[in-house]
């Protein structure tokens, strides 16, 4: 089935969810992005060879050029809104050579407005610890138009907060500065969003802001896979957790779902790093034992670390 595919190129295209972008209206000196996600759906390893684009306009990049079956990766298509202005258009060619040679085409379409600029490009917000929260600010300036209004700034995340202050209006010219919040209750991990800047442009009613950042855990813990090894059942074995952070913190509690884990008594002082011995004893159930261990703590937000423990319990009884 896969040859009679390899023949034609459609069996490429089918690992596309979409294939066409608009990114409608952006600001000159915005930073913007779009990620063609692509699936692998076969039994062959797939090989993104090379990207190239038909305009200047859009610098295309590989994330992750090697997918084995149900491997996820991306085309990122990034408009240079810094040297281009206007209506805009690319052809994206994406080209994968194995397990078959084929072209993918991919479209993105784009007005960069002239008259709009962002300094700088996005919201950045750095690499900053749960909890703690964020401080970023974009200058946007508008020439042309003396009535141009900002009216509202929209966003789907409510870690995100936006204070907004008109800095001057006149001569055809109108500023603002964003001052863009990063609330405590922000998730960890990479922040790829968007706030919408409404304005009483009709042409235009809406230009994206693109926000960036990470958000991480202050808490360590280490191995983050414990391996256990191998026990026959009532046999059992000790092994210590590290947990860290970057200022003093208390351990308030250990979760864990499997009564064959114990651990010592919970230290009462605050200090910036634990060992938290840990036993496990083998149950009558023979096979694999995989288990998440959450470490409760008085840092922030109830910041929570955790580890996952794997062991093989040799014989004993199999499960039916």
């Amino acid at each position: 089935m896969f040859a009679t595919l390899g023949m034609s190129q459609d069996w490429a295209n089918k690992m596309f969810k979409v294939r066409t972008h608009d990114f409608g209206n952006v600001a000159k000196g915005a930073k913007v992005f779009y990620e063609f996600e692509l699936q692998n759906i076969y039994e062959e390893d797939v090989h993104i060879a090379s990207v190239r684009s038909s305009c200047g306009c859009t610098s295309p990049s590989i994330k992750n050029d090697t997918l084995k079956t149900w491997d996820k990766g991306a085309i990122v298509a990034k408009l240079n809104t810094d040297s281009f202005l206007g209506h805009k258009s690319a052809t994206v060619t994406v080209t994968i050579d194995k397990p078959f040679y084929a072209e993918v085409q991919l479209n993105v379409s784009t007005n960069i407005r002239g008259d709009v600029v962002f300094e700088p490009g996005s919201v950045q917000f750095g690499t900053v610890e749960k909890g703690e929260g964020g401080v970023a600010k974009v200058h946007v300036s508008q020439a042309g138009r003396s009535d141009w209004t900002i009216t509202d700034v929209r966003s789907n995340d409510d870690f995100l907060g936006v204070e907004m202050l008109e800095t001057n209006r006149g001569g055809g010219r109108v500023g603002y500065d964003l001052t863009v919040r990063l609330k405590e209750n922000a998730p960890v991990g990479f922040i790829s969003s968007q706030l919408a800047l409404i304005t009483n442009d009709g042409r235009a009613p809406s230009i994206p802001l693109n926000v960036e950042g990470k958000v991480e855990s202050p808490l360590n813990v280490s191995p983050g896979a414990l391996q256990l090894g191998e026990l026959k059942p009532g046999e059992s074995t000790e092994k210590k957790l590290i947990v860290r952070a970057n200022k003093p913190f208390k351990i308030t509690g250990v979760k864990c779902d499997n009564e064959c884990f114990k651990f010592a008594e919970l230290p009462s002082e605050a200090k910036k790093m634990h060992f938290l011995p840990l036993t496990f004893t083998a149950g009558v159930d023979g096979g694999k034992v995989a288990e998440k261990i959450v470490i409760e703590t008085d840092l922030a937000g109830g910041t929570e670390g955790e580890s996952v423990a794997t062991a093989v319990v040799l014989g004993g009884k199999s499960e039916t």
